[in-house]
């Protein structure tokens, strides 16, 4: 049954992220991948609210497996953040580079510790 929720999860999430990126990729440009910074953030503070949700037992197993594994990790995507790092590094955008290490971690760590600190004890 495990199994079963994290596919109807990432089902919805992995859409959701190919259709963001679409959309801010339309506005933006594709000079910095701002799609992929845009749903790791995001995916980063939901998570830090489902995981302070469970520990609080606010959230059973079940939901953290739809929500957190499934949605949430279908919506984040680490293997594009990496991808997206090297053509720019390759492009010679050394510091669009720097800004994407720095902005998924330093802003996904900061948008999972706002999502823990939202949900109370």
């Amino acid at each position: 049954m495990t199994a079963l929720l994290v596919a109807v999860g990432a089902a919805l999430g992995a859409p959701l992220r190919y259709l963001t990126d679409r959309f801010i990729r339309a506005r933006f440009g594709t000079t910095f991948p701002w799609g992929t910074l845009a749903v790791n953030v995001v995916g980063s503070f939901l998570l830090g609210m489902l995981m302070a949700g469970w520990v609080r037992d606010h959230l059973d197993d079940e939901m953290l497996a739809l929500f957190g594994v499934g949605f949430c990790g279908a919506l984040t995507t680490y293997s594009t953040f990496g991808f997206e790092t090297l053509r720019l590094l390759e492009d010679g955008a050394r510091w669009h580079a720097f800004g994407n290490v720095a902005g998924n971690v330093v802003a996904g760590l900061a948008a999972a510790a706002a999502g823990w600190l939202l949900i109370p004890a």
